[in-house]
This record gives C-alpha cells, structure tokens and sequence, in this order.
C-alpha cells in the first residue's frame, strides 16, 4: 500500500476543501493507494502526539461547497522556523525539518501534496531539495504565485468584494458620499483591480502603483456637480502614497512572521481631509470576508483539476512540480519557477489597461 499525505498550510482560502475532495476521489481509482491528511500545514506530523488523519471518500464526502479547510491551516511557524520556548520563558526558532523527513519516512508516506500560497511553496521547494517526494498546489486569494494563470479562491474573493462594492454603490449615491473600501491583497493588486472593475469604482489603489494624493482629490472633485453626486474608491491594503510606506504591524504572536497590513483605508481618508476634500468619506474593510464562506463554481472546478493533477504527478513520480493553470490546460510547473519572482500587476497588463480604458483613476 502507498500512501500520499496532505497538507494545507498558510491563510485559508475557498476551494481548499475541493482539492482535498478531489485528490481523495482520483486516489480512491487505484487499489494501491491511501492518503492521510496533517492537521494544520505539517504541524500534525511534528506534534507530539501526532495530529495525522486518514482520508477516504466518507470523509471528504459534500465538502466541495466548504469554505475553510477540514484539515485546519495555519500560517505560523513551519518545519524550518519551529518555535519553542526555553527555560527562561524567551520564545526562539528552530529548524525541524530533517526530523519530519525523518517522521514521514517512519509512517510510510511516500509523497507529499502540499496546498498553499508562496510560503508554502517556498517550503515545498526547500523540502524537495532535502530529498523529500512532494508537489505543490496553488492556492491564494492574492493570485500572486507565478506560471499560473490563476490560484483558485482569487475569484471568489473578488466575487465577495464585488458584491460589498455593490452595495456601498447605493448608499454612496444616497449620501453623497465618497466610499473607500479596503480589501486584501498583500503586495498585489488584483483583488483590487479586478473588482474595482467589476463593481464600476472610479479609483483603484493597489501596491504596484503608488499614489498621489492630489491625482486621488481631483478624480473624487470629477465625480460631483455643487456638491451632488458619489465615488467609489477600492483600495488594496498594501497600497501606499508617492513616498511612503504600507501601513502595517509587526505581529507578537509566536511564529508569525509577516508584517499584518491595515489602515490603508484611513490613512487615505485622513490625507483627503488633509488636502482639502470636503465631501463626506466613509471607511469599509472587509477583511477576512474574502476569505471565508462558499466558493464559486469556478473556484470548485479550478480546485478539483487541481487535486485531480496533484495526485497523478504523485502517481507519475514527477515531484519537485506545483499544479498550475495555463489556459485551457491544466499543467506542471518547476516549484522553483512558480516561486521565483511574485505574481504582480504589471504595467502592460491587459486588465490594468481594461481599467484605464474604462477611466479608473490609480492615482497616477
């Protein structure tokens, strides 16, 4: 009997329960095969006591619909920057993942799928490279991992977002207000840019296009006639002015790395009324909505090729490979292609132009 094992590891993201459903389904053909599961990323493996569950059709059976993950994520620590705590209460680091290699081997597993975003890539690369069987699968909300077209979740976050700025259309124009809204992203734009389009929002901020807060007044002043009229601003958390820098915190929660974005939004305002807009303006951030809740139709089918690829590979021996879309077709690429260089707005990119064409303002 082999055995795949999988992980889903970093933010959750709509469709994670789909790949898990797929790649169980498409194991479950051959007679030879058993797939287990890691509770939170490859923290399950490393706990003491184990945290490793087997995955048949019962159990991954109606979970396509799922938001979330059954196997939990998470976005802290990681074999390489395992925390702990020493004698004298101070928190460190420490690299695990010889040992896991070692604890993988010890329970049979002969591969590895991994579901996750650049983070977990990296560490998907950095196993295979220590002689681990793994593949990776594509998944954020960001859209930001190279040699894809796309990651699945991104579309169902931009679907959230779309139907915020929907709404915010009405009660803007009831006011006559100016709304700004807030949305995910890190250091790419595409949530941003695409459902500025998609909600018809007049200016659009994202991290690839940094703003000045002048271009941002004089595009709001278009939108009224004495005073009559409304505008909507999305702008991504990792935008920033001419200048300057995201807003952000550095984290004090144990293994988290990442600088935690926020503020993006009242930062904008404050500067408008510094400036000298005297219309109304009114924060939204939507925040962890575009993660959570139902994925799209799209996302499942994208989130089932993907399990459905991730498990031959596994079955084909070709490891060291993330799943990846290249329409129409569903591929492979080299882990250490896909996270080479992020995946941000480019300034030919065809969308970023649709936008201009469509006279969004980026602040530029």
């Amino acid at each position: 009997m082999k055995r795949v094992l999988i992980a889903t590891g970093g933010g959750d993201c709509p469709g994670l329960n789909a790949v898990i459903r797929a790649i169980v389904k498409r194991a479950s053909q051959e007679e030879n095969w058993e797939v287990l599961g890691s509770i939170q990323g490859f923290n399950g493996i490393l706990w003491e006591p184990q945290e490793v569950i087997r995955l048949d059709e019962k159990t991954v059976a109606g979970i396509h619909y799922r938001g979330g993950t059954i196997l939990e994520t998470t976005n802290k620590g990681g074999p390489f920057n395992w925390p702990f705590r020493l004698p004298d209460g101070t928190w460190t680091t420490a690299d695990r993942s010889d040992e896991m290699i070692r604890r993988l081997s010890y329970m049979s597993v002969d591969a590895v799928i991994n579901i996750g975003g650049d983070g977990s890539q990296r560490y998907s690369q950095q196993l295979f490279e220590k002689g681990l069987n793994i593949v990776g699968v594509p998944k954020t909300i960001d859209n930001d991992l190279s040699c894809t077209d796309v990651t699945f979740g991104f579309q169902t976050a931009v679907e959230v977002v779309t139907e915020a700025i929907d709404k915010l259309v009405t009660t803007a124009q009831s006011h006559n207000r100016v709304f700004i809204t807030e949305v995910m992203g890190r250091n790419a734009g595409w949530i941003a840019l695409h459902s500025a389009i998609a909600g018809g929002a007049d200016i659009c901020l994202i991290p690839e296009i940094p703003y000045d807060i002048k271009q941002v007044k004089k595009a709001i002043e278009q939108r009224f006639v004495f005073d009559r009229g409304f505008c909507i601003i999305v702008i991504a958390e990792g935008a920033k002015p001419q200048g300057g820098d995201v807003v952000g915190t550095v984290s004090d929660e144990i293994g988290y790395r990442d600088l935690r974005l926020h503020g993006a939004s009242a930062r904008l305002s404050d500067e408008l009324k510094q400036i000298g807009c005297h219309h109304e303006v009114r924060e939204t951030i939507l925040g962890h909505l575009q993660r959570g809740g139902i994925p799209i139709a799209y996302d499942r089918v994208l989130a089932s090729q993907y399990g459905v690829k991730a498990f031959e590979l596994v079955k084909e021996g070709k490891f060291g490979q993330m799943v990846a879309y290249h329409h129409p077709n569903v591929v492979s690429v080299p882990l250490a292609e896909a996270i080479a260089t992020p995946n941000f707005v480019t300034m030919d990119s065809d969308v970023l132009e649709t936008a201009r064409g469509l006279g969004i303002c980026f602040g530029d």
